[in-house]
């Protein structure tokens, strides 16, 4: 598939994408391949943004999301329609990205917990422009756990609400907020140590 033009359908609002993505359900528990590819198209890069953050390698991501959305194609009619049909998608999407987190880790005996210490070469004293800062921002979500990250891109950088993280990570919206508590304790330590200032 030709991904320089997947990003082609029209921006609608909520409750208009919301309809396209049902309808495109629909049509795809028919067989209707034509519809598959839309809706490939429509997801690729919102999937392949989230997934790249989880699993670090743009290969696997690239993996993780035919994989989704091979799920998607062969288990439409699953869909019940008890939440949104994006909420469904990056359900599995995570589902099948902690699998293949679990499945390197035990390969490669590497864990995300290992990534390198942040530290700023700089003076810490230095004013920081914005692309060091979203540099910073970004290597203190990477040492996140996948857990914690995950929440944190879901409602941040993805718009979720909380109650839809949860459903897509498959826990109670308690833990959701609890872990969104604790990423952003933790990434106020990281980009305090990475400025050189105490939290």
């Amino acid at each position: 598939m030709d991904h320089a033009t997947l990003d082609t359908l029209p921006a609608l609002s909520p409750a208009s994408a919301d309809a396209r993505d049902l309808a495109l359900i629909d049509r795809i528990t028919g067989g209707e391949r034509a519809a598959f590819d839309s809706l490939y198209r429509h997801y690729y890069g919102r999937l392949m943004d989230f997934l790249t953050r989880m699993l670090k390698r743009r290969e696997l991501a690239e993996e993780v999301v035919n994989d989704t959305m091979y799920a998607v194609w062969t288990s439409s009619a699953a869909f019940g329609g008890r939440s949104r049909v994006s909420t469904w998608i990056f359900g599995i999407a995570y589902k099948k990205a902690l699998k293949r987190l679990e499945r390197e880790r035990r390969s490669a005996a590497d864990s995300l917990d290992d990534a390198p210490e942040v530290v700023d070469e700089q003076d810490p004293l230095a004013e920081l422009d914005a692309a060091q800062l979203s540099r910073h921002l970004d290597a203190a979500l990477q040492r996140l756990t996948p857990a914690h990250r995950s929440v944190v891109e879901l409602t941040f950088l993805l718009d979720y609400s909380y109650e839809e993280a949860a459903e897509i990570v498959g826990c109670p919206v308690n833990t959701v907020k609890t872990r969104m508590f604790h990423a952003r304790a933790k990434l106020r330590l990281l980009l305090a140590a990475c400025l050189g200032r105490k939290a």
